[in-house]
This record gives C-alpha cells, structure tokens and sequence, in this order.
C-alpha cells in the first residue's frame, strides 16, 4: 500500500480509520525528507494495518491550527479517530518498524 495525500478536507474521514497514521510535512524542510522513506516503508510493511498518510502543512492550515502543529516533521497517531500520540522532529532510533510496533501497542 502507497502512502496517501491527505488534506483538510479529507483529514477527519482518513483518520477513521482503527489505526492511522499522518505525516506532517513540507517540502523545504530537511528532516521532513528524511523521514519519507520510513513513512513509505511503514505504508509498505503495514498494509491493511495502519493507513499511513501525508500532510503538506504549508496547503492545509486548518488541519495544522486544530493539531497545533507548529514544528515539523510531526507523526500524528491516530485509534479509532482519536489522537493517541505525536512524534515531533527526526528521532534518529526512528525505523518504520519501531513505528510500526508503537502504533499497534496504543
């Protein structure tokens, strides 16, 4: 499974989803592109698990303003529609594995 785009409007109806996953993101900043293949490799070793998707912050402020997302990288993990936990910034121990294992223990 790919990773999907995902905006304000199809935000609320993507983190349904019994476990999500949304990378927050811009395309100028560096550790964001860093982490994309782990957020790829999460979607691929995942699949039919966790719905792993990408916000483009700098087009989806209204997502960004109820998160309060105000750095980025941010991991948003999402159960049942329901924020569960957030990873701001690279953590360099971070593999989709590892993300992959946190998100399924919430």
């Amino acid at each position: 499974m790919s990773v999907i785009e995902v905006t304000d409007a199809s935000f609320d109806g993507f983190v349904g989803a019994k476990y999500a996953v949304v990378d927050c993101w811009a395309p100028w900043c560096g550790p964001c592109r860093r982490i994309a293949p782990i957020i790829e490799k999460l979607a691929e070793i995942s699949a039919g698990e966790i719905a792993v998707g990408k916000l483009l912050v700098d087009s989806n402020p209204a997502t960004s303003r109820k998160y309060n997302i105000t750095a980025i990288p941010t991991i948003l993990v999402f159960k049942n529609g329901k924020l569960e936990g957030q990873i701001v910034g690279l953590n360099p121990g971070l593999t989709a594995e590892s993300l992959k294992d946190t998100v399924l223990e919430m």
